[in-house]
């Protein structure tokens, strides 16, 4: 799993490229834990089939809109009303508390709940739906193959790929062996 989009709700998107990354709620827990939406050590005992259900389809709602996005298209209508009626719902509570060492660590209070949770992404997705400043960075990544979105933070603003490790390696390796290749054949 990987946390570089630069938005939670870009993460969630991203869980799904060629295969499935939240197949079940061992998944989704992790993924929740790497997204910081909850704390590590947080017991997640109820998360099951319905949990990931929800979040899969947060994610498909979350990608049309920001797919219509970067395509300057209407938003559709059905997913922009779900993401807002999720969004709408209370994020979950944290609170300071001290751990074993005496350290405060930032803990969720009152339980975990799906909708919370649900919620927390969903307005991560409306804010940025309505920034203009991350509008403007939004981008696709170019990687062949790759479907990631991400928010575009380097310096010039003329990032590529989701990843430099990744798919732009990917992309200088397949442009060296394009040269040697050229060159082997004069």
């Amino acid at each position: 799993m990987r946390f570089d989009s630069g938005r939670v709700c870009l993460d969630l998107v991203a869980t799904f490229t060629a295969h499935e990354v939240i197949r079940d709620g061992d998944e989704l827990r992790l993924w929740l834990a790497g997204a910081g939406l909850v704390p590590d050590r947080t017991p997640l005992a109820r998360v099951g089939a319905d949990w990931v259900a929800a979040f899969r389809a947060l994610r498909g709602d979350v990608e049309t809109l920001v797919r219509a996005e970067l395509l300057g298209s209407d938003p559709d209508e059905d997913a922009l009303a779900r993401v807002n009626a999720l969004a709408a719902g209370p994020p979950p509570g944290v609170c300071a508390v001290r751990d074993q060492e005496g350290h405060l660590v930032r803990e969720l209070c009152g339980g975990v709940e799906c909708g919370a949770l649900l919620a927390a992404v969903a307005r991560d997705a409306v804010e940025l739906l309505t920034d203009p400043g991350d509008l403007a960075l939004l981008r696709a990544c170019e990687g062949d193959g790759c479907t990631r979105v991400y928010l575009d933070t380097s310096r010039g603003h003329r990032r590529r790929w989701c990843s430099s490790e990744l798919c732009g390696n990917r992309e200088r390796v397949a442009r060296h062996r394009r040269r040697v290749l050229a060159a082997g054949s004069h």
